[in-house]
């Protein structure tokens, strides 16, 4: 912290008397700067800014309270503290002294004892607040550093667990990347629609985007020669398939205790759980219908299905864009929220977009998607 004896008093009067008793009281605990007028003084102050300012009322020219206001109108000097020098003792010359921004005043004639005491007090009072805003500083900088820590580790968590669900699976890597970038299409999609508009933030999106990956970790559970079986499950076998939803959501739920209730994985146990329902009630594992279904499901449960169609499945060719285009239109209010339809249809281009960025390097999603475009 700087000390007292390092701060710079800018003493402004244009009587000469004035600065001379002013400069001998405080040389010896300050370094001083001097100015006969208002211009002046104004010229000084933006060649060096003082910790604290003298500042006469009644000078030829520009008058303190016309230096005061200046100084107090720009951010730069709004903070300097500064004193009246002033003969005038009466009220509403004090009163306006105080209105433009001064912090005090020392009257005249000068009390040498009384200048050194009240210089010192705001001086300290400066130096004080200083130290204060660059603590502040300090701790919003590790708030900061700590916060980026903590959205790091989740990032990484995250990450780590969806790999697990991609080792399991070789066709899960592009799907993650593709169905993540989906779900925060359908978001902006979303929030500009009123009642939306102010949950659906920005830093909602954000977690949406992050937790996506999970929302098939609990096909982890699955047997593999269900989980890869080179054709169609039978009946039974799709039985024990639907189980990865509430796999998922036991794992995440479980995880998530230990975080307390706002817990970075909350949208993931959502995304895990409700992303196989449907908008009629018929999906699973809690045959929810409508908005029963938490939002981050009913989004899922589009940029899931659509990635289904436009990608190649041991049971099935994938379809191009255009056809997912025309099922998903068709399957408006039945299997799908019609909002987050209306969404995807207006903004289907895009989907397309991410399809082909993130193709699969060993599927030929790249070329039916690719198809629909010509």
């Amino acid at each position: 912290m700087k000390k007292l004896s390092d701060c710079t008093v800018l003493i402004v009067d244009d009587t000469e008397a004035n600065i001379d008793i002013l400069v001998d009281a405080l040389e010896n605990d300050y370094e001083l700067s001097v100015a006969i007028d208002g211009a002046s003084a104004l010229e000084n102050i933006e060649i060096e800014k003082p910790d604290i300012i003298l500042l006469d009322i009644m000078m030829p020219g520009m008058s303190g309270y016309e230096v005061c206001s200046i100084l107090k109108k720009d951010r730069a000097t709004a903070e300097i503290p500064v004193i009246f020098l002033t003969a005038m003792t009466d009220v509403d010359s004090k009163t306006k002294g105080f209105e433009v921004g001064a912090v005090d005043y020392i009257t005249k004639p000068f009390e040498i004892m009384e200048v050194k005491a009240r210089v010192q007090t705001h001086l300290s009072l400066r130096m004080a607040r200083l130290e204060l805003s660059m603590q502040n500083e300090i701790l919003e900088e590790k708030v900061f550093m700590r916060t980026r820590e903590l959205s790091l580790t989740q990032e990484t968590t995250i990450e780590a667990l969806a790999c697990l669900a991609e080792y399991r699976d070789p066709t899960t890597g592009g799907h993650i990347k593709r169905t993540r970038n989906y779900v925060k299409v359908i978001a902006e999609g979303l929030r500009k629609l009123p009642k939306y508009a102010d949950i659906l933030t920005d830093e909602v999106i954000n977690q949406f985007y992050q937790s996506a990956p999970l929302h098939d970790i609990g096909k982890i559970g699955i047997r593999d020669e269900i989980l890869l079986k080179p054709g169609k499950l039978t009946p039974e076998e799709y039985e024990e398939m639907k189980n990865h939803a509430q796999i998922g959501y036991n794992a995440l739920r479980t995880a998530s205790h230990r975080l307390g209730e706002n817990s970075f994985l909350r949208y993931a146990m959502e995304f895990s759980r409700y992303h196989q329902e449907k908008w009629d009630g018929s999906g699973y594992p809690d045959h929810l219908s409508g908005e029963d279904i938490p939002l981050a499901g009913r989004i899922m449960a589009l940029a899931d299905v659509y990635d289904a169609l436009i990608s190649r499945r041991p049971y099935k060719p994938p379809f191009t864009h255009e056809v997912a285009l025309a099922i998903i239109s068709e399957e408006r209010g039945r299997h799908f929220d019609p909002e987050i339809a209306d969404v995807f249809l207006e903004a289907n281009e895009k989907f397309r977009q991410i399809a082909l960025k993130f193709a699969d390097e060993d599927a030929d999603l790249l070329a039916s998607a690719d198809t629909c475009a010509g």
